[in-house]
C-alpha cells in the first residue's frame, strides 16, 4: 500500500480502511451507549444474593467486551504504532479476545435455550454439539489471522492470512449456533399462541425475539463479508468490516436476553410464559404466581368485588360501603385486595382473564 498523495499515512487512507475506521467509530458508540444504559440494571442485578450461570456471565461479558473493543480500537486509531513491531505483536489479541467473548455470549444461548425447552435432552444436546464446535474451530482459526499490512501510522489490524476466505468459518460456526437459538425460540413462543393469542409485535418484546434475531442477522451478514466480499490485494480489510459491530452486538444482546429473564436466573430461568412474571435483577418486586392468601377461620373475608356488589345489592347489613369513608364491619374481619399484574392489559385485550395477586389486610 503506497502513499501517493503527499498527505500522511494517517489521513492517506484507502476507501475500504477509511469506511472500517468509521464503522468502528459506530461500534464503539453502541458499546458506550449500551454501557451507560445497562448499569442501573447490572446495579440492580448485582444486589441479588444468588450467583447462577447467567448471572456471572453477564458480568464477564459486561467487562469482557469493553477489554476487548477498546484496546483493540485504541490501537487502531493510532497514528504512533508501526507494523513491525508493534502489530506484529498485538495481532493475536484480538482474534482470540473475541473467540472468548464469542464463547462466553454462546455459553449464555445454550443455558437459556435449554431452559426454556425445560432442559429437554434433545434441545440440549443440539446447543451443546454446537457450542463445542464452536470452541474448537475459532480455536483453530485463530492461529491463521495476521496483521493487516498497512502503512505506518494507520493502525493495527487483525485479518485472515493472505485475505483467505474459509478463514470466515471462525464466524460461520458461532452464526450457525445463533441461528438456532433465535429459530428454537421462535418455536418456542410460537406453541403459546393456542393458550394465550397475542400479536407478533407483543410476541416479540415479551420473548425478546428481536434480541435473538439481531444476534443473528448481524453476524449473517459479517460471515457474507467473509465469503463475498472481492478484496482489492492482500492488503485490504475489507473482509473484517463488520466483525467489530458483530462482536459487540452479541456481547450487548445477550446482556439483554439475560436481563429479560423473568424470575430467577437459576438452572437459566423459567419461560416468560409460565414464568412468575418477575424482571431479573428487580428484587423485592411481587410476582404475578404468589396467589396463595392465608384466611382466618372465624373472621369473615370480604373482596373488593364483594364490597361494590354489596353496596349497591344490600345483600348483607356488615358490608363495606365503598362510596363512604366508614367502615361497617367486624373488628377482626379481612378484605382480600387484587393486584393486576404487570400483562393484565394482554389479557384484556385477548379477552382472557389476566392474573392477580392478592394481598390480604387485617382490620
Amino acid at each position: 500500500m503506497s502513499n501517493s498523495t503527499g498527505l500522511p499515512a494517517s489521513l492517506d487512507l484507502p476507501a475500504h480502511l477509511s469506511a472500517q475506521k468509521y464503522f468502528f467509530v459506530c461500534t464503539l458508540t453502541v458499546l458506550s451507549w449500551d454501557t451507560l444504559v445497562l448499569s442501573p440494571r447490572s446495579y440492580k442485578l448485582s444486589r441479588t444474593k444468588a450467583w447462577p450461570a447467567l448471572k456471572a456471565l453477564y458480568y464477564f461479558l459486561q467487562v469482557w467486551v469493553v477489554s476487548d473493543f477498546v484496546v483493540t480500537g485504541v490501537m487502531f486509531f493510532s497514528t504512533s504504532v508501526t507494523q513491525d513491531p508493534d502489530c506484529r505483536r498485538f495481532w493475536p489479541y484480538e482474534p482470540i479476545c473475541t473467540a472468548i467473548l464469542l464463547f462466553a455470549a454462546s455459553t449464555a444461548h445454550v443455558i437459556r435455550i435449554s431452559a426454556i425447552y425445560s432442559h429437554a435432552n434433545r434441545v440440549r444436546s443440539i446447543m451443546l454439539g454446537l457450542l463445542f464446535a464452536q470452541a474448537v474451530v475459532t480455536a483453530v482459526c485463530c492461529g491463521f489471522y495476521r496483521s493487516v499490512q498497512l502503512l505506518d501510522g494507520q493502525g493495527c489490524i487483525a485479518g485472515p492470512l493472505n485475505n483467505q476466505s474459509w478463514v470466515g468459518v471462525y464466524w460461520l460456526i458461532p452464526t450457525v449456533l445463533y441461528g438456532a437459538s433465535f429459530t428454537l425460540a421462535v418455536s418456542r413462543s410460537l406453541q403459546t399462541l393456542e393458550a394465550r393469542p397475542l400479536t407478533p409485535w407483543r410476541l416479540m418484546l415479551r420473548d425478546n425475539l428481536n434480541l435473538y434475531g439481531t444476534i443473528f442477522f448481524v453476524n449473517l451478514i459479517n460471515v457474507l463479508f467473509y465469503f463475498i466480499m472481492k478484496p482489492t490485494g492482500y492488503d485490504d480489510p475489507v473482509k473484517t468490516i463488520v466483525t467489530s459491530m458483530a462482536g459487540v452486538l452479541t456481547a450487548t444482546m445477550t446482556m439483554r436476553i439475560i436481563l429479560g429473564v423473568r424470575g430467577s436466573l437459576e438452572n437459566g430461568g423459567v419461560f416468560s410464559a409460565t414464568g412468575s412474571g418477575q424482571v431479573s435483577g428487580l428484587s423485592g418486586s411481587m410476582t404475578a404466581s404468589a396467589v396463595g392468601v392465608a384466611r382466618g377461620r372465624s373472621a369473615p373475608t370480604y373482596t373488593l368485588g364483594d364490597i361494590h356488589t354489596h353496596s349497591k345489592t344490600g345483600a348483607d347489613p356488615r358490608t363495606w360501603d365503598g362510596d363512604k369513608s366508614s367502615v361497617d364491619a367486624p373488628a377482626d374481619a379481612k378484605v382480600v385486595l387484587p393486584i393486576v399484574g404487570e400483562n393484565d392489559s394482554v389479557g384484556e385485550e385477548s379477552g382472557r382473564i389476566p392474573p392477580k395477586v392478592n394481598v390480604q389486610v387485617t382490620c
